[in-house]
Protein backbone atom coordinates (compact mmCIF):
# COMPACT_ATOMS: atom_id res chain seq x y z
CA UNK A 1 0.00 0.00 0.00
CA UNK A 2 1.40 3.40 -0.98
CA UNK A 3 1.74 6.10 1.67
CA UNK A 4 -1.01 8.25 0.09
CA UNK A 5 -3.38 5.24 0.10
CA UNK A 6 -2.53 4.53 3.74
CA UNK A 7 -3.20 8.15 4.72
CA UNK A 8 -6.52 8.11 2.88
CA UNK A 9 -7.39 4.80 4.56
CA UNK A 10 -6.41 6.22 7.99
CA UNK A 11 -8.51 9.34 7.39
CA UNK A 12 -11.44 7.17 6.31
CA UNK A 13 -11.26 4.95 9.38
CA UNK A 14 -10.90 7.95 11.69
CA UNK A 15 -14.04 9.50 10.13
CA UNK A 16 -15.86 6.15 10.36
CA UNK A 17 -15.14 5.98 14.10
CA UNK A 18 -16.48 9.51 14.59
CA UNK A 19 -19.52 8.71 12.41
CA UNK A 20 -20.22 5.63 14.53
CA UNK A 21 -19.93 7.74 17.69
CA UNK A 22 -22.28 10.41 16.31
CA UNK A 23 -24.84 7.74 15.41
CA UNK A 24 -24.49 6.11 18.83
CA UNK A 25 -24.88 9.34 20.81
CA UNK A 26 -27.89 10.27 18.66
CA UNK A 27 -29.63 6.94 19.22
CA UNK A 28 -28.61 6.04 22.77
CA UNK A 29 -27.18 9.11 24.48
CA UNK A 30 -23.79 10.17 25.78
CA UNK A 31 -23.58 7.38 28.38
CA UNK A 32 -23.41 4.79 25.55
CA UNK A 33 -20.15 6.19 24.12
CA UNK A 34 -17.66 3.52 25.11
CA UNK A 35 -14.59 2.83 22.98
CA UNK A 36 -15.62 -0.80 22.63
CA UNK A 37 -19.13 0.02 21.37
CA UNK A 38 -17.92 2.70 18.96
CA UNK A 39 -15.35 0.23 17.57
CA UNK A 40 -18.00 -2.48 17.21
CA UNK A 41 -20.33 -0.17 15.30
CA UNK A 42 -17.48 1.00 13.09
CA UNK A 43 -16.66 -2.64 12.32
CA UNK A 44 -13.13 -2.62 13.76
CA UNK A 45 -11.36 -4.31 16.66
CA UNK A 46 -11.90 -2.77 20.08
CA UNK A 47 -8.27 -1.62 20.13
CA UNK A 48 -8.42 0.17 16.77
CA UNK A 49 -9.74 3.52 18.06
CA UNK A 50 -6.56 3.95 20.16
CA UNK A 51 -4.55 4.18 16.94
CA UNK A 52 -6.40 7.35 15.93
CA UNK A 53 -7.53 8.66 19.31
CA UNK A 54 -4.95 7.96 22.04
CA UNK A 55 -7.51 8.70 24.75
CA UNK A 56 -11.24 8.23 25.10
CA UNK A 57 -11.49 11.99 25.71
CA UNK A 58 -10.04 12.74 22.28
CA UNK A 59 -12.59 10.52 20.55
CA UNK A 60 -15.43 12.10 22.55
CA UNK A 61 -14.08 15.54 21.63
CA UNK A 62 -14.09 14.65 17.93
CA UNK A 63 -17.70 13.50 18.21
CA UNK A 64 -18.69 16.64 20.15
CA UNK A 65 -17.01 18.81 17.53
CA UNK A 66 -19.52 17.48 14.99
CA UNK A 67 -22.27 18.71 17.29
CA UNK A 68 -20.73 22.18 17.59
CA UNK A 69 -20.33 22.32 13.81
CA UNK A 70 -24.01 21.46 13.36
CA UNK A 71 -25.10 24.00 15.98
CA UNK A 72 -22.98 26.66 14.25
CA UNK A 73 -24.64 25.85 10.92
CA UNK A 74 -28.08 26.17 12.47
CA UNK A 75 -27.14 29.43 14.16
CA UNK A 76 -25.89 30.80 10.83
CA UNK A 77 -29.05 29.64 9.04
CA UNK A 78 -31.16 31.31 11.75
CA UNK A 79 -29.42 34.66 11.28
CA UNK A 80 -32.05 37.18 10.34
CA UNK A 81 -31.02 38.68 7.04
CA UNK A 82 -32.62 41.97 6.22
CA UNK A 83 -31.97 45.48 5.00
CA UNK A 84 -30.19 46.54 8.16
CA UNK A 85 -33.39 47.35 10.03
CA UNK A 86 -33.69 43.98 11.80
CA UNK A 87 -33.41 44.53 15.53
CA UNK A 88 -30.83 42.74 17.70
CA UNK A 89 -33.83 41.44 19.68
CA UNK A 90 -35.22 39.71 16.57
CA UNK A 91 -31.79 38.20 15.91
CA UNK A 92 -31.53 37.02 19.52
CA UNK A 93 -34.98 35.45 19.26
CA UNK A 94 -33.98 33.55 16.11
CA UNK A 95 -30.68 32.47 17.65
CA UNK A 96 -32.36 31.35 20.89
CA UNK A 97 -34.95 29.36 18.98
CA UNK A 98 -32.27 27.65 16.87
CA UNK A 99 -30.33 26.79 20.03
CA UNK A 100 -33.36 25.30 21.78
CA UNK A 101 -34.47 23.36 18.69
CA UNK A 102 -30.98 21.90 18.34
CA UNK A 103 -30.81 20.96 22.02
CA UNK A 104 -34.22 19.30 22.00
CA UNK A 105 -33.74 17.40 18.75
CA UNK A 106 -30.19 16.24 19.58
CA UNK A 107 -30.36 15.52 23.30
CA UNK A 108 -27.50 13.03 23.48
CA UNK A 109 -25.17 15.19 21.43
CA UNK A 110 -26.18 18.31 23.35
CA UNK A 111 -25.36 16.59 26.65
CA UNK A 112 -21.97 15.49 25.31
CA UNK A 113 -21.09 18.91 23.89
CA UNK A 114 -21.28 20.72 27.20
CA UNK A 115 -19.37 18.23 29.33
CA UNK A 116 -16.90 20.32 31.28
CA UNK A 117 -14.08 17.80 30.93
CA UNK A 118 -14.22 18.04 27.13
CA UNK A 119 -14.35 21.81 27.01
CA UNK A 120 -11.75 22.33 29.74
CA UNK A 121 -9.32 19.84 28.20
CA UNK A 122 -8.85 21.90 25.04
CA UNK A 123 -8.90 18.72 22.92
CA UNK A 124 -9.47 19.33 19.20
CA UNK A 125 -10.17 23.01 19.76
CA UNK A 126 -13.70 22.64 21.10
CA UNK A 127 -13.40 26.03 22.79
CA UNK A 128 -12.37 27.49 19.42
CA UNK A 129 -15.62 26.11 18.01
CA UNK A 130 -17.92 27.05 20.88
CA UNK A 131 -16.59 30.48 21.84
CA UNK A 132 -17.47 32.20 18.53
CA UNK A 133 -21.11 31.22 19.13
CA UNK A 134 -20.95 32.84 22.55
CA UNK A 135 -19.19 35.83 21.00
CA UNK A 136 -22.11 36.31 18.65
CA UNK A 137 -24.49 36.20 21.60
CA UNK A 138 -22.40 38.83 23.43
CA UNK A 139 -22.41 41.09 20.35
CA UNK A 140 -26.19 40.89 19.98
CA UNK A 141 -26.74 41.54 23.70
CA UNK A 142 -24.42 44.58 23.50
CA UNK A 143 -26.52 45.96 20.65
CA UNK A 144 -29.81 45.17 22.40
CA UNK A 145 -28.72 46.57 25.81
CA UNK A 146 -26.14 49.30 25.30
CA UNK A 147 -24.31 50.11 28.51
CA UNK A 148 -24.88 46.70 30.11
CA UNK A 149 -22.07 44.25 30.80
CA UNK A 150 -22.84 42.31 27.63
CA UNK A 151 -20.65 39.31 28.51
CA UNK A 152 -22.35 38.90 31.89
CA UNK A 153 -25.86 39.32 30.49
CA UNK A 154 -25.08 36.93 27.62
CA UNK A 155 -23.80 34.38 30.14
CA UNK A 156 -26.99 34.64 32.18
CA UNK A 157 -29.10 34.41 29.02
CA UNK A 158 -27.21 31.33 27.84
CA UNK A 159 -27.58 29.70 31.27
CA UNK A 160 -31.32 30.39 31.11
CA UNK A 161 -31.60 28.86 27.63
CA UNK A 162 -29.60 25.84 28.77
CA UNK A 163 -31.96 25.41 31.71
CA UNK A 164 -35.00 25.60 29.43
CA UNK A 165 -33.45 22.98 27.15
CA UNK A 166 -32.72 20.62 30.05
CA UNK A 167 -36.04 21.04 31.85
CA UNK A 168 -38.06 20.89 28.62
CA UNK A 169 -36.20 17.76 27.57
CA UNK A 170 -37.12 16.12 30.87
CA UNK A 171 -40.78 17.19 30.54
CA UNK A 172 -40.64 19.29 33.72
CA UNK A 173 -41.46 22.67 32.18
CA UNK A 174 -44.44 21.33 30.23
CA UNK A 175 -45.82 19.97 33.50
CA UNK A 176 -45.11 23.14 35.46
CA UNK A 177 -46.36 25.62 32.85
CA UNK A 178 -49.11 23.58 31.22
CA UNK A 179 -47.61 24.56 27.86
CA UNK A 180 -46.61 22.41 24.91
CA UNK A 181 -44.56 25.17 23.25
CA UNK A 182 -41.23 26.52 24.51
CA UNK A 183 -41.41 29.74 22.46
CA UNK A 184 -43.30 31.74 25.15
CA UNK A 185 -40.54 30.73 27.60
CA UNK A 186 -37.95 32.01 25.14
CA UNK A 187 -39.75 35.36 24.90
CA UNK A 188 -40.08 35.58 28.67
CA UNK A 189 -36.36 34.83 29.05
CA UNK A 190 -35.44 37.57 26.61
CA UNK A 191 -37.73 39.99 28.46
CA UNK A 192 -36.04 39.10 31.74
CA UNK A 193 -32.54 39.75 30.41
CA UNK A 194 -33.15 42.52 27.90
CA UNK A 195 -36.28 44.26 29.16
CA UNK A 196 -39.70 44.24 27.52
CA UNK A 197 -39.55 44.58 23.76
CA UNK A 198 -40.06 48.18 22.69
CA UNK A 199 -39.04 49.67 26.04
Amino acid sequence: MQESDRQESDTGLRARLVDAGVDLVTREGAQALTLREIARRAGVSHGAPRRYFPTHLELLSAIARRGFDELAKRATAAAVVGDGTVSPRAELTALGRAYLEFALSNRGMYELMFRHDLLASGHLGLRDTSLPLFGRLVDLVARARPGADARLVAGALWANLHGIAQLWGWGSLQLATGSDDFVPLLHSTLDAHLGQEGE
